[in-house]
């Protein structure tokens, strides 16, 4: 259906030169941004999450912003009738719309085209996250840590989405809110249990933060959960706008982006300026999914050495020991924070090293340049991992990487035989476990030894 609306939210006024930029004729490119981004909002209601059939079925969906007097408002053209109510568009998703307008405007005029932010530097760019959520309302200066961060996948098994919602209502019942990537699956769970468990201890002021990017809204739509939405401008940011604002993260069952999710963090919390820094990191899910952390475990010890385990605790078919445990956790991080007088609503103290900051495309030039030894220190050796790992999964799951292996051949990787025997033993595991969505029923490794 067609309509105008109004923006709801954080979203203020905008300038007529921030409207130019954002309609179909600006050679800017955030027009066809906006669009996909909008349209994977407005079909939140659809369970599919088939971006490019989405995009064809919507084909003539089209919105545009238009410039008044006492502000601006969206005229949507042939938008999904799903987003509405009796002619009304839902509440939630006119909020959601309006994050991605002031996330989008305010990160390609203050962030991308502005030199104030040197993000070729970690002090810039740590900066520049922290101005994107500041713009958003997200620091919350007068709260006392609280926030858990859920990361897993967005398809999993009805088990394991069960297990999710359990974790988040116990969290919930201890006054813990939650932060996702704000998609389906392990990503709607938490928010879903905590929401009751907050009704239940009339937490009037509960909060269920999604952080996203651009690509990742317009392939998988803000579950209408979340009450506060970010988007970020790439990967790196997104992961380091989850560390710097959460007091501590749980980790349900993925695939190859929870994995590599999990060594970004392991990398930063090996880093020798944060030893001492209190982060808890729970990794869980229900009984019959213990296979998938076993794995991971095994993988993680003997890449990075038995004392990693000194980072994390597994814990398998047991909410309410995972939500006593974060809650202990964050406990002892208001206590550090208070004590060393720390900001609570954004952790400034933690060091985030370049390689952990800097985005990374994952060419054969890069990956053949990747240094996979422990002749290094283990934090950099995760840098490394995280990112031979990102290569290997776009060379079998990604259309830019299958085409670049297509052109120009395998990756080449300069690693022991034995790490790469065990790097891919993970990866077939998950192939096992249905946890990869491959172009048939094998998994060929698009990688080989130089």
């Amino acid at each position: 259906m067609s309509s105008i609306i109004s923006p709801e939210g954080s979203l203020e006024v905008l300038s007529q030169h921030e409207v130019n930029r954002l309609q179909r004729t600006s050679k800017s490119g955030l027009h066809e941004l906006l669009r996909r981004c909008a349209l994977a909002v407005l079909n939140c209601g659809n369970p599919t999450d088939d971006s490019l059939a989405l995009m064809e079925a919507y084909k003539d969906f089209d919105i545009e912003v238009l410039q008044q007097d006492r502000g601006i408002r969206l005229k949507l053209t042939n938008a999904p009738a799903e987003a509405f109510v009796d002619g009304h568009m839902i509440r939630g998703i006119r909020e959601h719309l309006s994050a991605v307008i002031r996330d989008i405007v305010y990160v390609y005029n203050e962030i991308q085209q502005h030199n104030r932010f040197d993000l070729t530097t970690g002090e810039g760019t740590t900066n520049a996250v922290f101005h994107i959520l500041r713009k958003a309302g997200t620091l919350k200066p007068s709260r006392d840590p609280s926030l858990v961060v859920c990361w897993g996948g967005h398809s999993i098994s009805r088990d394991e989405y069960e297990y999710t919602k359990d974790v988040g209502y116990h969290l919930g019942l201890r006054d813990l809110d939650i932060c996702t990537g704000c998609g389906p699956g392990a990503m709607k769970g938490p928010m879903k249990g905590a929401n009751v468990a907050h009704a239940k201890q009339r937490r009037r002021e509960g909060r269920y933060l999604g952080i996203s990017e651009p690509g990742i809204i317009a392939a998988e739509a803000p579950n209408p959960i979340v009450n506060e939405l970010v988007v970020m401008p790439d990967i790196e940011k997104r992961l380091e706008a989850f560390v710097r604002l959460g007091h501590g993260i749980v980790v349900f069952p993925g695939g190859v982006g929870t994995a590599e999710e999990i060594l970004y963090l392991l990398g930063i919390l090996l880093h020798p300026s944060n030893a001492d820094i209190p982060f808890p990191l729970i990794f869980t899910g229900p009984a019959d999914s213990a296979d998938y952390f076993k794995k991971i475990d095994e993988f993680l010890v003997y890449t990075l050495g038995e004392a990693v385990r000194d980072y994390y605790t597994i814990i398998t078919g047991d909410p309410v020991e995972v939500a006593r445990q974060v809650r202990r956790g964050v406990d002892e991080v208001t206590e550090f924070r208070r004590t060393h007088q720390d900001a609570f609503y954004y952790n400034w103290r933690l060091t985030v090293a370049r390689n952990f900051q800097a985005p990374f495309e994952p060419t054969h030039a890069a990956m053949r340049s990747l240094t996979l030894d422990n002749d290094q220190p283990t934090h950099e050796l995760a840098a490394n991992l995280r990112r031979a790992f990102s290569g290997i999964v776009s060379g079998n799951v990604k259309e830019q990487g299958i085409l670049a292996i297509e052109a120009e051949g395998p990756f080449e990787l300069s690693a022991t035989p034995e790490l790469m025997r065990r790097l891919d033993a993970l990866l077939s595991s998950f192939v096992a476990q249905g946890r990869m969505k491959l172009d048939g029923d094998t998994y060929t490794p698009c990688y080989i030894l130089k």
